[in-house]
């Protein structure tokens, strides 16, 4: 009587597990989900270095227990924001190891000259000079060596030695040493000798540069130091900070704070300047596209 129904169950069986033998020997990619994108918050703190980690764990803590004695919700911003961007307000900027580091690149190139001026070859040049190489630009050179001895294509290994110097300088240099490495052009001595005192020029107007932002930064380091000065005086007080204890005072508190610590690093960032675009490297190749 239920012979019909057995049937068809039977065959309904079969041909699932015919659809399912096909499905399984059938090549086929899985599906590869793209990784969800880490917030930005996230991805700033992994770029920092692990001192800065340190600092700013410490401030908000500090912060937060500030917030916790006083009752002011606004110390778990406002100290780990001052215990990180004070010392980049006060501190000198970078433009004195960046000269010195052009000044390491003038001293090798001339080196560089008179070691190929005696007749040797591009590749034994670049390793003769390492033991010679000026600190700031020791680690550089280095690298650049041991690509060479590791069978490195020498043009290969002089951009990327042009990507670690990371300068427009390091990438005039670079240049020559490529188009010698093309060419093996004898004359290459000669030809670094004036790339020599172009640095060497290049070098002096830097600090000429330098010597005229003196003043205006030494003025936003004064604002700065007055500013937290001030501040501090008046949290003492207690009397002039009173309004700023109520919920609102302490938003309408954080809103002072954060348009004036923006004009401090306005005034940081007007004194520093950009830094001269490269010609070489994947960020010159991009933009030439």
């Amino acid at each position: 009587m239920n012979a019909p129904l057995y049937a068809a169950l039977f065959g309904t069986t079969i041909v699932a597990g015919l659809l399912l033998l096909v499905h399984a020997v059938r090549p086929h990619t899985p599906a590869v989900r793209p990784p969800r994108p880490r917030p930005r918050i996230v991805t700033a703190v992994a770029r920092t270095s692990p001192r800065t980690r340190v600092t700013l764990a410490a401030s908000t803590a500090a912060g937060l227990v500030l917030a916790l004695v006083t009752g002011w919700v606004a110390a778990v911003v406002v100290v780990p924001a001052a215990a990180v961007g004070l010392p980049y307000l006060l501190a000198p900027p970078p433009a004195a190891a960046q000269i010195r580091r052009v000044e390491a690149m003038e001293e090798w190139t001339r080196s560089l000259a008179g070691v190929l001026g005696a007749g040797v070859g591009l590749e034994q040049a670049l390793t003769a000079t390492l033991r010679s190489t000026p600190e700031p630009i020791r680690p550089e050179v280095t690298q650049l060596v041991a690509r060479l001895r590791a069978r490195w294509d020498t043009e290969t290994a002089l951009r990327s030695f042009a990507d670690d110097l990371d300068d427009v300088t390091g990438d005039l240099v670079a240049a020559n040493l490529i188009l010698a490495a093309r060419r093996r052009n004898r004359s290459l001595s000669h030809v670094l000798h004036g790339v020599a005192e172009s640095v060497a020029e290049d070098v002096a107007s830097r600090r000429r540069v330098e010597a005229g932002r003196a003043k205006p930064r030494g003025s936003a380091r004064l604002v700065t130091g007055f500013s937290l000065l001030v501040l501090v005086v008046l949290a003492i007080t207690g009397d002039y900070v009173a309004p700023y204890g109520t919920p609102a005072g302490q938003v309408i508190l954080l809103a002072l704070l954060t348009a004036y610590a923006a004009g401090l690093l306005w005034m940081r960032r007007m004194a520093e300047g950009d830094p001269f675009p490269r010609f070489l490297g994947p960020q010159a190749r991009a933009s030439a596209r």
